[in-house]
């Protein structure tokens, strides 16, 4: 018929998607956006994967499950849910003993939370950590040891990384502390599906994170939360705080403060991770801590999301003389 301008790739060939055309071994791979080269290897989660004839081939181990609760009140469950729960008092972050009739208690972290300003968001001022007979409590940038008479024998490990401590037990919980707001909770896949708290119960689906103390699907992130407090006698939380409607002089600070999260500054790690819930986290934080510690909840903040670009392959370095 009739000619069509354009380019094609002779026969055999195949559009490299740069302006080339390669051979089909050397086709390139794509992941959030980037082209790579065959051979090149990136890391999802704990996995390898290597880019072979334009598709990703990957190692299949199973992975550690993580759990991060952070600055006022920000919790990213096992599964990835992302929510926020201002309670003050104890609460279950995590267990494993989760009513089931055969299930036996191995470990259980409780997170005491307490109000860090005066608008009523509280943090996580210290983590109990309960192992068979042994009960560590994290506080004051230290910790120590109890020993209760019942219970197994679970032997741990504890060291320091940087800036944070690391206890690691022989039941496959390892527990990371910032000694400041942020913990995180890393758990082997033995514990999958059987495990409750705040931190949900790692089964690969976020839908049904919020089961309540009592086995019921919640909704509503306050309810849940409240399921799981340690004692009856604190209040229920009945509404969210929202610390900028609270302290509108704040909110121009806090905002400008924590565009740094959508700033070039962290623009790599933007297509791996979603900086909005860490934004609206940072602002939130900015404002309710107003009785010291600001750059402190700001810093917490921006560093739980470069955490998450950490994970995801794209390292930042966002600390500077003047930032953190």
């Amino acid at each position: 018929a009739e000619c069509v301008s354009g380019c094609v790739c002779p026969e055999g060939l195949f559009d490299d998607g740069k302006g080339g055309c390669v051979e089909e071994k050397d086709c390139p791979c794509i992941h959030n956006n980037q082209w790579y080269s065959p051979g090149q290897k990136i890391t999802v989660d704990c996995n390898t994967c290597t880019c072979q004839k334009g598709v990703w081939s990957c190692t299949e181990d199973v992975c550690y499950g993580t759990c991060m609760i952070y600055g006022s009140g920000h919790y990213i469950t096992f599964d990835g849910k992302f929510y926020d729960f201002d309670g003050s008092c104890e609460y279950v972050a995590t267990q494993d003993f989760c009513g089931d009739k055969n299930s036996s208690s191995s470990f259980s972290i409780i997170t005491e939370n307490v109000p860090c300003g005066t608008t009523g968001v509280t943090c996580s001022k210290a983590i109990k950590m309960f192992l068979g007979k042994t009960e560590l409590k994290l506080e004051n940038k230290d910790y120590k040891e109890i020993q209760r008479d019942i219970g197994d024998d679970v032997h741990y490990g504890n060291r320091t990384v940087g800036l944070y401590l690391v206890i690691e037990a022989s039941n496959g919980v390892m527990l990371i502390w910032d000694k400041k707001t942020t913990v995180f909770i890393k758990l082997t896949p033995d514990y999958k599906g059987k495990v409750c708290g705040l931190c949900g119960n790692f089964d690969d689906k976020s839908n049904n994170d919020f089961t309540t103390r009592s086995g019921l699907q919640e909704t509503n992130a306050l309810k849940f939360g409240n399921s799981w407090k340690q004692s009856s006698m604190c209040p229920d939380i009945t509404q969210e705080i929202k610390p900028c409607d609270v302290k509108p002089h704040r909110k121009s600070w806090a905002e400008k403060e924590c565009s740094i999260i959508r700033s070039e500054v962290f623009k790599i790690c933007h297509s791996k991770v979603d900086p909005i819930p860490f934004y609206e986290a940072c602002v939130h934080d900015a404002c309710s801590c107003d009785s010291g510690g600001d750059c402190e909840c700001f810093c917490s903040a921006v560093a739980a999301y470069a955490q998450e670009c950490t994970k995801a392959q794209a390292c930042v370095f966002w600390r500077t003389p003047d930032i953190c």
